[in-house]
């Protein structure tokens, strides 16, 4: 009878470590809080009156924004390489209080004139600023795409908000540099659109819009181009890793005039975990192709010790993983020349808004674009369940 007593409890006890077990299971799966976004609804759109001045300068060319979720403001970078004005930061405020984004609720606050680590204004054409990125120590991070042509290099720089000046400058690889030959480095106007820190401060990345000279032809109809991510350590401010980033192939619609320009000019990085949202925008002779990505760096090589993709069989390189989450000319919506991205505040219903913006070239046949959407991220718990009932519905 005892040893019947024995047997019977053998299972009671194993019954009590699986709460156990499952909490354990839970907790290792559900620890990195990576991030992946379910579904995306348009909300609004807003646009900047064409040839607006804000304290005696001209806004366009806002090519980047980011978010102060602290202060509810956004700060959106104008490329203006001193042709308008000198190097400047604009501060903005976008109300999506009732849900949805509508006409006159994007405003201008303040706007903050870059200076160098000398406390100088920089010289017309020495900037050609283009991305942004917020830290958590009252500082934005911008990339400027130098110019090519004229042996400008690229640069990524921390500015103070306070007083846009100057207080760091990160490394920059030499592959990316020019030579005098043309035979390596960036391409004019395409290299650092791009900027973006993940939400632990640790790292920051960047992105060239365009393949290197060395590592293969620029987008053309029909043709991607092989772009390089880099990942910066911002306990040291140094560059670690480079990734393999592959824009997709457009082809040009109506295209009378026989210009043609594809890239990818933002990032946004969802987690501390490698998943981004990616921003590839086209210029097809008819109108603009924008299309969002997920991407992942997990599983991709990391690249930064090859100096030239054309040397390599890159085949066997493994690029990033890409998913298409929305080709914006599937909206009811004229598209503008869109090239920065970032998260906003979350919707009265709790989910997630984006904010998309465009650069008008200052030209005044185009339009400083706002685009608003509303985000639905699932849980690391949600995905675990889609796991294990992979016909749970969503």
């Amino acid at each position: 009878m005892q040893l019947i007593k024995k047997i019977v409890t053998i299972p009671r006890i194993f019954y009590l470590f699986i709460p156990i077990i499952i909490i354990i299971f839970l907790a290792i799966n559900l620890s990195t809080n990576a991030v992946e976004i379910s579904s995306i609804e348009f909300i609004g759109e807003a646009t900047l009156a064409k040839g607006l001045t804000f304290q005696k300068t001209e806004v366009g060319g806002l090519s980047g924004i980011t978010y102060d979720a602290k202060n509810s403001l956004y700060y959106a970078i104008s490329d203006d390489r001193g042709q308008k004005d000198n190097a400047r930061l604009y501060t903005l405020t976008i109300d999506l209080s009732k849900g949805s984004l509508q006409q006159g609720r994007v405003v201008p606050v303040s706007v903050t004139t870059l200076l160098n680590e000398n406390g100088q204004t920089f010289s017309p054409g020495e900037t050609d600023t283009e991305g942004i990125a917020l830290t958590n120590k009252a500082t934005v991070f911008i990339s400027s795409e130098g110019d090519a042509a004229k042996l400008i290099n690229p640069f990524i720089k921390e500015f103070l908000l306070s007083s846009g000046r100057e207080i760091a400058t990160l490394p920059i690889p030499n592959k990316l540099f020019t030579d005098k030959s043309g035979q390596q480095g960036i391409r004019n106007n395409l290299a650092f659109e791009s900027l973006t820190i993940t939400p632990d401060k640790k790292h920051l990345f960047t992105a060239t819009e365009n393949a290197l000279i060395q590592d293969g032809v620029a987008a053309k109809p029909n043709i991607g181009s092989p772009c390089r991510i880099l990942q910066y350590n911002l306990l040291n401010n140094q560059p670690e890793k480079e990734f393999l980033y592959q824009t997709e192939p457009v082809s040009p619609f109506l295209n009378l005039t026989g210009k043609f320009a594809s890239g990818l000019p933002d990032l946004l990085a969802l987690d501390n975990q490698g998943h981004f949202l990616s921003l590839e925008r086209s210029f097809t002779g008819l109108g603009f192709a924008i299309s969002l990505f997920q991407i992942s760096l997990e599983g991709s090589d990391d690249i930064h010790q090859i100096d030239s993709l054309l040397a390599v069989d890159s085949k066997n390189i493994k690029p990033v993983q890409k998913k298409l989450l929305l080709d914006l000319r599937t909206l009811d919506v004229l598209l503008d020349n869109i090239e920065g991205l970032t998260l906003g505040p979350k919707l009265p219903d709790g989910q997630q808004s984006l904010i998309l913006i465009s650069d008008n070239n200052f030209n005044s046949l185009q339009r400083t674009q706002i685009l608003a959407f509303k985000l639905k991220i699932e849980t690391p718990l949600i995905r675990l369940l889609r796991r294990l009932l992979p016909n749970l519905n969503r």
